[in-house]
């Protein structure tokens, strides 16, 4: 496709658009504090890298990082897993009524999860201000359904009755075939789901008191009201907070196309009926 100057200037200048407060960002966490107090939108006069030396040891992100891990990765495994497995079902229609059941779960998305109600019945289960609690809460979001409801609609049914007429089971057929089949879907939720839990400030405002249980984010949050006055090393730690998730989109950049337009590809058809693995064999003996 020929792209236009019409086209390319938009894009240039929507680029520019997103792009700016982060140079801007990067050119503070260089400066001196001297140097931003006079002049805070031009060039560092002289560069250094000492606000992020500071940034690291005083603001202890070291121990609020490996909490942001735990709290990133563990949520979208299981949100992966249980979404993979309970949306293939569904998407295939193997039971009566999958079209009310999936409608049932679209609507139920947008009721408010209001924040009140979460914390009384968070001291109520004991999950409130400990780790399992904040990763229970995190984990059974049924997110991964909606996104994975669509894109397995575009696999093949014609897979289905092969790994049936093969005595496939289940598990292993999930595994084996609609996994493999669902790489791109699956990185680009990852992604999305890592970027969330990792930005996720007002939970954990909420959710985390104990300090030694704090995100990044919220470590950020306190880091900015101790050093208020001190812009470019509140500009060093937001760098520190941001490059985990400018990596794994650098990593996983490739997924994310093909994995959104895959997902809605077939997001707007209803919920067909498909035999499940097994159910070929067991109607020929």
């Amino acid at each position: 496709m020929r792209v236009t100057g019409v086209q390319l200037f938009c894009f240039v200048v929507s680029a520019g658009f997103f792009a700016l407060p982060l140079v801007y960002l990067v050119l503070q966490a260089f400066k001196q504090n001297l140097d931003f107090l006079q002049d805070p939108t031009g060039l560092p006069r002289h560069w250094t890298w000492s606000n992020f030396s500071a940034a690291w040891t005083q603001g202890d992100f070291s121990t609020e990082m490996l909490n942001s891990l735990i709290y990133a990765l563990v949520p979208d495994v299981i949100t992966l897993v249980l979404g993979v497995f309970l949306a293939f079902p569904i998407s295939r229609g193997w039971f009566r009524r999958s079209n009310v059941l999936y409608a049932f779960f679209v609507f139920s998305g947008f009721l408010p999860a209001g924040l009140i109600p979460l914390f009384i019945e968070a001291q109520k289960l004991g999950l409130y201000d400990n780790r399992v609690g904040y990763l229970t809460l995190t984990s059974l979001t049924g997110a991964g359904f909606f996104f994975f409801v669509g894109y397995i609609k575009t696999i093949p049914r014609e897979l289905d009755e092969a790994a049936a007429m093969d005595g496939c089971g289940y598990v292993r057929f999930i595994l084996t075939i609609v996994i493999p089949q669902m790489k791109p879907a699956l990185a680009t939720f990852a992604v999305f789901g890592f970027v969330a839990s990792w930005n996720n400030l007002i939970l954990p405002l909420i959710m985390l008191t104990d300090s030694s249980l704090w995100p990044v984010t919220r470590g950020l949050y306190s880091f900015f009201g101790e050093h208020a006055s001190q812009w470019p090393l509140i500009a060093a730690a937001t760098m520190i907070v941001a490059a985990p998730v400018l990596l794994v989109f650098a990593l996983l950049q490739r997924f994310l196309v093909e994995g959104v337009a895959g997902g809605a590809a077939a997001g707007a058809g209803g919920v067909g009926a498909a035999p499940a693995p097994g159910a070929a064999v067991a109607a020929e003996k």
